[in-house]
């Protein structure tokens, strides 16, 4: 279902009552929540919620709701959610979702039984969206993201970082960043930028990887930076693309130009991504199909956050992140959906939440920590977003009528989904 915004009633104050359970709500902010305290969030039973303007205003139980002292008057729009339950919205701290196309002829080559790599040897995956992009415009590009936008904001979704990547050339990769700045002046989601010049090397660079890397360093960092285009440095640390080499020298370029860093880490190999990850402080390292002790012990301690992408994995068949392991070693872990045209064509975070339970063996409680405060710390969000608490901004979701939160993974194909708030609007109504 594509989302049509709606702001039928524009008011300074949106009370929503008789909220069957006001979900994720926090006293105090937390920035991320690691170890065992990933099983517990807060919820409060028959609660009622007042929005102000863009920010969470005040909350708390119906029984003790006196419309007086709240001081709202008579600007303010009443939602009454009866048998629903509100959350806030979810996170979506990995995406490439400015792409030029779709890649469905690459899942057949997956069905047939070819490999990732294999696909990439012969000129698909990563290559063959940078080719589309190269031929692409900015408008087109930038209304595919649009359209791709307007449907995660109905599934949830209140945050996006989008990643560059597939122009791996400097001029088309510049066109991706510019595009994804374009959004941020015009979509009301919350988005944040990642250069990834490093996502693979070009088809003409095959054999001079170092010389790549160098044009990435000296002709493609110092712009980015310099045009303001980008929040945070990316780099496909693994396998038969970059070496841990190749992303110390990008990391530090990057560092040197204010970026921090984000990683591809781990996908297709123990590849030593999350050990340079945690050594320039990446924000977060992400994928982590492999992961061992060596891994977990360098994480521990750091303030880099462990993203599991649980759509590629089950989308290219992949061994599953040891979660378990990481959760039960006191890490915090994330869940983002990677959307992307060649191994996880979807942004839906609430089935990310669905694969995570049945694949990962990761309990409801820990998913909805997952997908929102800790891909919230994953994208810097998460003093302003990924709960309810008092001065966040006012990005939240109403469900239809559900039975629990356990309800939500569990209904995996279900859109239960009924009203978006983003910036204390309206901008999605079912009812």
């Amino acid at each position: 279902m594509l989302i049509i915004l709606i702001c039928e009633f524009v008011a300074k104050k949106i009370l929503i009552k008789n909220i069957k359970k006001l979900v994720q709500v926090e006293d105090e902010i937390r920035l991320k929540i690691s170890g065992k305290e990933m099983a517990n969030v807060g919820i409060i039973e028959n609660a009622w919620l007042l929005l102000e303007n863009d920010k969470i205003a005040a909350f708390g139980i119906m029984d003790e709701l006196q419309l007086s002292d709240l001081a709202i008057g008579n600007e303010f729009k009443e939602i009454d959610a009866s048998g629903k339950l509100v959350f806030p919205s979810f996170v979506d701290s990995h995406t490439h979702l400015v792409y030029a196309g779709s890649r469905e002829i690459e899942y057949i080559d997956k069905i047939k039984g070819l490999s990732y790599e294999e696909i990439a040897k012969r000129g698909g995956g990563i290559l063959n969206s940078s080719k589309r992009l190269q031929e692409a415009s900015e408008n087109e590009l930038y209304e595919q993201a649009v359209h791709r936008i307007k449907e995660i904001i109905s599934q949830g979704t209140g945050a996006v970082e989008i990643k560059s990547g597939y122009g791996l050339n400097t001029e088309a990769e510049l066109k991706m960043l510019r595009v994804i700045k374009r959004l941020k002046e015009n979509m009301p989601i919350s988005i944040k930028s990642t250069f990834l010049g490093a996502h693979s090397v070009p088809a003409e660079y095959k054999g001079r990887q170092t010389d790549y890397v160098d044009l990435v360093i000296n002709e493609m960092i110092p712009v980015v930076a310099a045009e303001d285009l980008a929040d945070y440095i990316d780099v496909f640390c693994d396998k038969g693309f970059f070496t841990v080499e190749d992303t110390d020298r990008i990391l530090m370029a990057g560092m040197k130009h204010g970026l921090r860093a984000k990683i591809h880490a781990n996908e297709l190999d123990y590849s030593g991504g999350v050990q340079v990850g945690v050594k320039y402080n990446a924000l977060s390292v992400d994928h982590l199909e492999y992961v061992g002790d060596d891994e977990i012990n360098a994480l521990l301690g750091s303030e880099t956050m462990p993203t599991i992408l649980p759509g590629a994995a089950f989308f290219l068949g992949l061994e599953y992140s040891p979660v378990r392991k990481m959760i039960d070693a006191g890490l915090p872990v994330a869940i983002a959906s990677d959307f992307n045209p060649g191994s996880s064509p979807s942004g839906n975070m609430k089935f990310m939440m669905s694969l995570a339970c049945i694949n990962y063996k990761m309990l409801p409680e820990e998913v909805i920590n997952a997908t929102t405060i800790n891909t919230a710390y994953a994208m810097g969000l998460s003093e302003e977003m990924g709960s309810i608490a008092v001065g966040k901004k006012a990005n939240l979701f109403i469900t239809k009528e559900i039975p629990s939160i356990e309800f939500m993974p569990y209904a995996y194909g279900s859109d239960l989904i009924e009203t978006v708030i983003l910036n204390g609007k309206v901008v999605l109504n079912e009812n």
